[in-house]
């Protein structure tokens, strides 16, 4: 499956979610790395290893899995030649006990996870090893008890060591040096024994000068008297550091003995962490194993979105051979994408092992690929170029879609000419589904509603729109066929049953019912509160041979409906149905149709409100006034608009 189709889906943003859980950086790259798969006997076993692993979390949520990284670099050095250091055998301790901890930890769980719990026995038994690092290594050294000569060598350190300090503490506290000395203390530099001398009498205390005061007042000399004592230590040094070195190299030859079995364990290590990850999301998604099909059928029960909520209204909905695309319909933001997107991203979770958020007896079909086609629709100025784009993912999705296809396709058409559109999305529905593709698409077209009503294999269904409350509920009716409700709210907010009639019969052809539904009295009392809206309506300006309705009068507060800007109307209209609107002070000129009332100006202003103290200027209405009272030579009245 094509990568930019599982991002839109959100696929990637489900594995970063259970890469989060992951403890082991290897896991987490294998999770960003998961892919779909078409192998059926694939999906069951990982389905059924997150299904245990939910179960042994049910019981203990502590998993012992270690980290392996730091495992796998060290066994690759050591085949390079470099011996593991001491205090990197802590590690290899740390992992080995892991092992042994896991493997108890899935024994314990055998009687409810017996398919995971027998990967423990993959790991094999590494106590000899084990016990021999410990009895080699101990608080990140190599142990005095390591080996006997190791043993030897450093108690015969230890002894020269004392008779060093006790040397040259006699040296500090005698009167040989006394007068040479700046203070009667031994101090250590470099871990070598000196004594505080005067700079004056450097020549007169012979030895190795190791370090100087910050001063320079004071010098801090090896005595010579200390030299052979030393030599002898620093020989036995070099045979401890030769003897560590011995041993670091024969543990870690032990190490490399058993790296098959290492090897093993970080893979097994690796994988309960990959399980248990995909199990910790599955879990807090209150996912099920679904029923795994090859004949194309799609059911889902009381399904969600893995990103939404609990209280998200469940989809449920069937496809099968005989009805293999389904066109949904409803008003905006009523769910058609989020369902669609839904059985999408569920049958790809699906596919990748992971169990998803439905009822148990859902079915999911396997395919070779999902495309997705699902335009943001948040740009009147990009339309033109969202449709071309657009049109071009379908274009390719029509030559690589087959009978192993699930596609997905949101406001098929949208963007362009509507009856050019609404031809397109039935031409591309009727081609995909003739190459064998299974199809959920959305639409507002009703073409495409009678088209989907009257050709066999596809269904319709519809997301229910609550009348009384203006909202859409998000629940899916199959065999229903939606309408935009754009009719049902104009009745809802108060446009008078007539127009709303009007309106039904120029987009359908036919006449419409909506004043059926109220009795002449009630009529009489919408009548009477949408008079001001009716009126708007009938009244009629002459313009030549030209007849324009006054749809709007001056001083109306209508919102220009590309911009979702407020104005006032100025004047109009002219022929052409346009009128000038005041926005922030400035006039402009839109036609009718980008129009939309707000407020009419009746139930703003009193019937003899003066207009020019919004439209005019301070010296328009200034010079105005004063004409109407006298003659003002040389002044004129010119006409702002």
């Amino acid at each position: 499956m094509q990568t930019d189709h599982l991002k839109a889906l959100g696929f990637n943003d489900v594995k970063e979610q259970i890469a989060g859980y992951a403890h082991t950086d290897q896991a987490k790259q294998t999770i960003l790395a998961l892919k779909p798969s078409m192998n059926e006997k694939w999906i069951e076993q990982s389905m059924i290893e997150v299904e245990e692993a939910i179960k042994v979390l049910a019981v203990s949520s502590s998993v012992p899995i270690h980290t392996l990284d730091d495992v796998a670099y060290l066994l690759k050095q050591a085949k390079k030649g470099i011996f593991i250091r001491a205090d990197q055998m802590a590690r290899v301790i740390s992992f080995l006990d892991h092992c042994h901890k896991l493997k108890r930890f899935m024994f314990d769980k055998e009687w409810m996870a017996p398919v995971i719990s027998s990967f423990a026995y993959s790991i094999e038994d590494m106590a000899n090893l084990e016990q021999q690092i410990n009895h080699s290594i101990r608080n990140g050294q190599v142990d005095d008890y390591a080996s006997k000569d190791l043993s030897y060598l450093r108690r015969q350190i230890g002894v020269l060591t004392d008779r060093l300090k006790s040397r040259i503490n006699q040296l500090a506290k005698g009167s040989k040096y006394a007068t040479y000395l700046q203070e009667h203390t031994v101090t250590e530099r470099n871990g070598r024994y000196v004594l505080a001398v005067k700079r004056a009498y450097r020549t007169k205390v012979k030895g190795t000068i190791l370090d100087t005061s910050a001063s320079g007042s004071t010098l801090f000399i090896e005595p010579a008297e200390l030299e052979s004592i030393q030599e002898e230590i620093n020989l036995y040094q070099l045979s401890e550091a030769a003897e560590v070195e011995r041993i670091l190299f024969e543990l870690t030859e032990a190490i490399l003995e058993h790296e098959p079995a290492l090897m093993t364990a970080i893979d097994v290590m690796h994988h309960y962490d990959v399980i248990f990850s995909k199990a910790k999301y599955c879990r807090d998604i209150a996912a099920n194993k679904p029923v795994i099909t090859t004949n194309k059928t799609i059911k889902l029960i009381n399904a969600h979105h893995p990103a939404l909520a609990g209280d998200a209204v469940p989809l449920t909905l069937e496809l099968d051979r005989s009805n293999r695309a389904l066109v949904i319909t409803g008003p905006n933001t009523g769910g058609k994408t989020v369902a669609i997107k839904t059985v999408g991203l569920l049958t790809v979770m699906a596919q990748a092992g992971l169990l998803i958020p439905a009822d148990q007896a859902s079915h999911i079909a396997i395919f070779q690929h999902v495309f997705v086609d699902i335009g943001d629709g948040q740009s009147i100025a990009d339309n033109l170029s969202t449709f071309s784009s657009r049109l071009r993912s379908i274009i390719k999705i029509l030559q690589e879609a087959n009978q192993y296809s699930l596609v997905l396709l949101d406001e098929l058409g949208s963007g362009t000419d509507p009856s050019e559109g609404m031809g397109l999305a039935i031409t591309i529905l009727k081609q995909l589904f003739k190459k064998g593709a299974t199809i959920l698409a959305t639409t507002h077209y009703s073409e495409v509603k009678g088209f989907a009503e009257q050709t066999p294999g596809f269904l319709n269904a519809a997301m229910e729109f609550e009348l009384e409350t203006l909202k859409p509920t998000y629940r899916l009716l199959l065999g229903a066929t939606g309408q935009s409700q754009a009719f049902e709210i104009a009745l809802k907010l108060g446009l008078h049953p007539d127009l709303v009639d009007d309106a039904y019969s120029l987009t359908y052809g036919e006449q419409g019912n909506y004043k059926a539904r109220y009795s002449e009295e009630e009529l009489c009392q919408e009548e009477l509160k949408r008079q001001i809206t009716v009126n708007h309506y009938r009244n009629t300006v002459k313009k030549g041979k030209n007849e324009v309705k006054a749809i709007f009068s001056q001083g109306d507060n209508v919102t220009i409906t590309a911009t979702n800007e407020t104005g006032i109307v100025y004047k109009g209209p002219d022929q052409f149905g346009n009128y000038l609107v005041q926005i922030k002070g400035i006039k402009k000129s839109f036609n009718h149709k980008r129009l939309k009332l707000l407020i009419p100006a009746s139930e703003l202003y009193p019937d003899d409100y003066d207009f020019d103290i919004i439209f005019k200027s301070k010296d328009y209405r200034k010079i105005k006034k004063d004409q109407a009272r006298k003659h003002l030579e040389d002044v004129w009245l010119e006409e702002e608009d």
